[in-house]
């Protein structure tokens, strides 16, 4: 069964930009094989990520992302059966962010709000969460 894992983190100190490309090669260098896709937003302090794949591979994977040490607090803001891919031809994208929420990419006041809430790691209705994402990208 496809499964879509949506989780925010906070990105410890320790994870220098050079970290953040390891993160985003070892993306491609693993999760062909695997047929995980997704996207990732990060900023000096925060982590969002949007994984998909089959069910087991998805939550095996988050529980390697829980113990990640460049990460800490790693919440899961939705984890949806789906019926297919979002970011098919994703293996991992991946996009900077400021630390506040001032957006490069224009949204709506509700949707500065949304990403606000998924930051502090409030549980959002997976579908906004998409959507709000898919902006991005």
């Amino acid at each position: 069964m496809l499964s879509q894992l949506v989780y925010v983190s906070n990105r410890k100190p320790n994870c220098t930009p050079a970290e953040i490309e390891n993160i985003l090669n070892s993306c491609k260098k693993n999760n062909p094989p695997l047929n995980i896709t997704g996207v990732l937003l990060y900023s000096d302090t925060k982590f969002i990520q949007l994984v998909e794949g089959e069910a087991k591979v998805i939550m095996d994977l988050y529980d390697k992302i829980k113990k990640d040490d460049r990460h800490s607090n790693p919440m899961m803001i939705s984890y949806n059966p789906i019926k297919e891919k979002s970011f098919p031809s994703w293996h991992m994208g991946s996009k900077e962010i400021s630390n506040g929420v001032q957006f490069k990419t224009d949204i709506s006041e509700e949707d500065k709000k949304v990403f606000d809430q998924i930051l502090n790691g409030k549980e959002e209705s997976g579908q906004r969460v998409l959507n709000l994402l898919r902006k991005f990208f």
